[in-house]
């Protein structure tokens, strides 16, 4: 693969989030993270085959990387199918392989998804298909100019492969990251999760800690890309290797012991059963952990678990706990309504607008003083 236009998309809002983990793993200069608008998702990057493999791999707040292949005016429908004809289909697919497309289409007449979908595939010499598991190709026309991006990622990059086990409201893989991420939490200092559900925010912190990569559990579509470089793809394998620093304290409790459960069965699946305390506990019987470290928590937003029910006695409690933890203790927590985040009597600023779940939420973070 000869470098190219990558593009990182995350989660709306975070945009900022995802330049600044980028820029850790070189994938970007650290001008440009501190540059990325907070309000975008999207980052783009220039990179050969072992960028894109890098980001698939290693970046833990992430949904997908697309490769871009090729950029044309397309103002009509044979404009559009010369442009297609013109990509180097071969380096990316199979013949015959399945090949679904998703279009986006603003100010043309080109917006008809079933027939773009039949031109990609002609031009490809795939098969156009529906089924999930199926290369994606992104096909995005802004009035007269084509962009026609390769999904590198296949099943989206928060299916770490761990979660199989569920609590009510489950959390995303890549929002809790970037719950961590934006608490400035690097793996150093104790995490303490009072709400834990499935456990996705402490299995995310104990894959950061212990230097797992969050695609060390799960396939690529790039893997089958009649262009891959296996020889690259084992060396980067080989570079996410796990790191032998000192392990910090991990402790994660819900009240409900099916939750626990459901939790305890997801991080022996992620590799990180025996790094994370589980218990079943009240919010109101908070253990002992000493600091610095983190509360990081997912409550109920009122939007389905808690629904019609008052939950500012709730995030006051979880304000108390956090004070409750000592000095050098900070706090975050996901939430949907920024009236209920103050109840917690914390230091959080406004808040990252993102989504959970198509819920309009926010992440909020206070750090230890």
């Amino acid at each position: 693969m000869r470098a190219a236009t990558l593009t990182a998309v995350g989660a709306p809002g975070l945009g900022g989030l995802l330049a600044g983990e980028m820029a850790e793993l070189g994938l970007i200069s650290p001008r440009l993270a501190r540059a990325e608008e907070m309000s975008s998702g999207r980052v783009e990057f220039v990179g050969g085959a072992a960028a894109m493999m890098r980001a698939n791999f290693r970046l833990r707040l992430a949904e997908r990387v697309f490769e871009r292949l090729a950029e044309f005016r397309a103002a009509s429908a044979p404009e559009l199918a010369r442009g297609l004809s013109r990509v180097d289909w071969k380096r990316v697919l199979a013949p015959g392989a399945g090949l679904r497309t998703r279009l986006r289409a603003r100010g043309t007449p080109l917006n008809c998804e079933r027939a773009v979908a039949a031109l990609v595939a002609r031009a490809a010499g795939a098969r156009p298909t529906a089924e999930p598991g199926a290369a994606l190709v992104g096909v995005d026309i802004d009035g007269e100019r084509a962009r026609v991006e390769f999904d590198t990622s296949g099943e989206p990059l928060h299916r770490r492969g761990y979660r199989l086990a569920t609590a009510k409201a489950p959390l995303k893989e890549t929002l809790a990251a970037a719950l961590l991420a934006a608490a400035g939490w690097d793996g150093r200092a104790a995490l303490f999760d009072p709400m834990c559900g499935s456990g996705t925010i402490a299995i995310e912190a104990a894959l950061r800690a212990s230097g797992i990569a969050p695609g060390a559990r799960r396939r690529f579509a790039f893997e089958a890309r009649p262009d891959l470089d296996a020889a690259a793809w084992s060396r980067e394998r080989a570079r996410a290797e796990p790191c032998a620093r000192p392990f910090p304290r991990l402790v994660a409790a819900d009240r409900d012991a099916g939750a626990v459960a459901a939790a305890r069965a997801n991080a022996e699946r992620a590799g990180v059963g025996g790094r994370i305390e589980f218990s079943v506990r009240a919010l109101s019987e908070a253990p002992a952990i000493a600091g610095p470290g983190l509360l990081a928590v997912n409550p109920p937003y009122g939007e389905r678990v808690g629904a019609g029910r008052d939950l500012r006695a709730l995030y006051a409690r979880l304000g108390e706990v956090a004070r409750g933890l000592g000095e050098g203790w900070g706090a975050a927590l996901v939430c949907a309504d920024p009236a209920l985040a103050r109840a917690a009597g914390l230091p959080f600023g406004p808040g990252l607008p993102t989504l959970n779940g198509g819920i309009s939420v926010r992440i909020f973070a206070a750090r230890a003083a």
